[in-house]
């Protein structure tokens, strides 16, 4: 198998899991609050243990990154932040479209799974470019 076909692959699955650990992540939340502002809520909620998620899973698993320490690992971190604010915006915009066209609860996590997706593929080149240039393979 290439290696590039195999590096596209694990960057499929592991985006799956992300992918799930978000959208599970935002119907727990809504499960557990339902107060105002519920669904910005849980999106946001969502989006923080994605972020997690798919960082810890990008440096080992794709980048092969090893931070030299905590302050480098965070000052990465960091930067992987910056650079998922665009994605972020796609993601969101789709998730928030996709509930104000249908208005349902399904329909607007197919919104946040197409913006996650969109998201991810320009997410790994801004991090193979800018994140993770010296690790990136």
């Amino acid at each position: 198998m290439f290696a590039t076909t195999k590096l596209a692959i694990t960057y499929g699955i592991l985006a799956l899991i992300a992918t799930a650990a978000n959208i599970g992540t935002q119907d727990l939340a809504i499960r557990i609050y339902s107060g105002s502002f519920y669904i910005l809520v849980s999106i946001i909620t969502g989006t923080g243990v994605g972020l997690v998620v798919k960082y810890i899973l990008d440096k080992r698993y794709i980048f092969r990154f090893r931070a030299r320490n905590i302050a480098h690992d965070t000052q990465t971190f960091t930067l992987y932040t910056v650079m998922g604010l665009a994605t972020t915006a796609i993601f969101w915009g789709f998730e928030f479209g996709f509930h104000h066209v249908f208005e349902t609860k399904e329909m607007r996590y197919v919104g946040g799974i197409i913006g996650l997706c969109i998201g991810y593929l320009t997410k790994y080149h801004l991090d193979k470019r800018y994140v993770f240039r010296s690790e990136a393979g």
